[in-house]
């Protein structure tokens, strides 16, 4: 894939609005907002006619808690998911619908919708494992529980990543049902350990390649880098998760009889972490290129300190562009550490301490040497000779996208009529979706689009997500209009 091209420097407020232009320049004169011809608007009044329903069956599938790590939730409720999807898709006439066990032991759900004969293949995708609620006490609502804010949006985990996706492409394609009938074939895949990254998904379709081969990707994965301002992701960091642990010692010692001379495996932990970052806060690992730079639109600080709720006070880490931090340079983050919780500790030297990390990894880089590089700075920063095992436990490769494809002109189009004459702006995000590089190596002659729901203001992977149904409703419009346009060029 390309290196996205460079874009006009954009840098738009805390909120968009119909009618203002995301990008720098002058505004559009009165009047000059487009207005849907008659069959896009025919597309829009049906996705608003939809959205009671839509919002009935988020909540369905909300409610299921389905996070793809069997020891904090029962396996029944991945599988009760899947079997959700799975009669969604049959209940819009998808053929060949299965719940396909992949390699790391979930299920991820497959359908066949035909269109015209000598239609164009188009391939959707989002889903349906979520991240955990952390602490459910912290939600506002109850996580696995759809719920009404005062602010109007529809509280709850995996409203927004990535539940809401997939009834985003169900809107659109009902939408298309209702207004000349499904131009293009689709065919649907809806994940069930994205969240993990262990990478089940991927190892299934490198295994069987024909079953995700299409002309173009639609990853309703992604999100507008601002509520009301339409956005395609450019590029995606890969992403390792990496187990550490340090061992130093038989056994816990009495921290007074023994402390000060005793190794202690905890403190050789920390100081190895710490190794990790230098004193800015960047990330720093041996051997690694870390001065990547964004070019694209920018990314204002202030924006991102509203957008990330940092407390009043408190330094952002690193330095450079906000836009080069977060999109084009790798980030370490310490997920979490297995020590004592400070009530109940005892006066001891530790002997094993463990940590799980995640680096994420810009596009250009390769994750498999970035690994290595991550490996052995692990093991060579250990004070005292400290012994040092590490385990793999999740990885992908990053992604990045040629944004000059025919198949990026046509969502142009389509999100500029879904927002009422707004121009579409191209971001990266620092997240990772695994399968994106993989579907670019097995397929490298599709164009692959990342959209979605994942706006700042829905704090995805943190308490409070939220998805805004204003978003659901463009989005799917967009879509649905993207694929009438799509299925019509030469």
């Amino acid at each position: 894939m390309q290196q996205p091209p460079s874009q006009p420097t954009a840098t738009p407020g805390s909120s968009a609005s119909p009618g203002q232009s995301g990008q720098s320049g002058p505004a559009d004169p009165p009047g000059a907002v487009d207005r849907p011809g008659a069959e896009a608007a025919g597309v829009v009044a049906t996705v608003s006619s939809l959205m009671p329903r839509a919002k009935e069956e988020l909540a369905e599938l909300v409610a299921f808690r389905s996070v793809a790590d069997p020891e904090q939730y029962p396996r029944s409720e991945c599988e009760g998911a899947a079997a959700w999807v799975a009669g969604a898709l049959r209940a819009e006439g998808f053929q060949d619908v299965a719940a396909l066990e992949t390699p790391d032991g979930t299920q991820s759900v497959f359908g066949f919708l035909p269109g015209p004969p000598g239609a164009r293949t188009v391939l959707l995708y989002a889903h349906y494992d979520v991240q955990p609620p952390l602490d459910e006490a912290a939600w506002r609502t109850p996580p696995f529980e759809l719920t009404d804010g005062p602010d109007g949006r529809w509280y709850g985990r995996g409203s927004a990543d990535c539940k809401g996706g997939f009834v985003m492409h169900l809107l659109a394609l009902r939408a298309l049902r209702e207004n000349g009938g499904l131009p293009v074939s689709i065919k649907m895949i809806v994940e069930g350990s994205e969240e993990q990254g262990t990478g089940g998904l991927e190892q299934y379709a490198r295994a069987r390649p024909e079953l995700l081969a299409a002309d173009t990707i639609v990853i309703g994965d992604g999100g507008n880098f601002r509520c009301g301002l339409p956005t395609v992701t450019a590029s995606l960091r890969g992403m390792t998760l990496v187990r550490v642990q340090v061992d130093t010692l038989e056994g816990n010692l009495h921290s007074g009889l023994f402390g000060g001379v005793a190794p202690d495996a905890l403190a050789a932990l920390m100081r190895t972490l710490d190794s990790l970052r230098d004193a800015e806060g960047n990330t720093v690992i041996d051997g690694l290129e870390t001065g990547g730079r964004w070019e694209g639109m920018a990314y204002p600080e202030e924006d991102f300190r509203h957008d990330a709720k940092v407390l009043d006070g408190v330094g952002l880490i690193g330095d450079g562009a906000v836009a080069d931090r977060l999109w084009a340079r790798p980030a370490v983050t310490v997920l979490g550490i297995d020590c004592p919780p400070v009530v109940g500790a005892t006066p001891s030297v530790h002997a094993s301490a463990r940590a799980l990390v995640s680096l994420r990894i810009p596009p250009g880089t390769d994750t498999g040497q970035t690994i290595g590089l991550l490996v052995e700075h692990l093991r060579s920063h250990v004070p005292w000779n400290a012994r040092v095992t590490t385990e793999v436990v999740g990885q992908g490769q990053p992604f990045s996208a040629d944004t000059s494809s025919p198949a990026y002109a046509a969502m142009a189009a389509a999100l500029r009529t879904a927002y009422e004459g707004l121009e579409m702006q191209t971001a990266g995000i620092g997240g990772s979706i695994p399968l994106c590089s993989a579907l670019g190596e097995l397929y490298p002659d599709a164009e692959i689009l990342l959209i979605g729901l994942n706006e700042p203001d829905a704090r995805i992977h943190a308490v409070n997500e939220s998805v805004d149904p204003r978003e659901l409703e463009r989005m799917a419009v967009a879509e649905a209009l993207f694929l009438r346009t799509y299925a019509q060029q030469v």
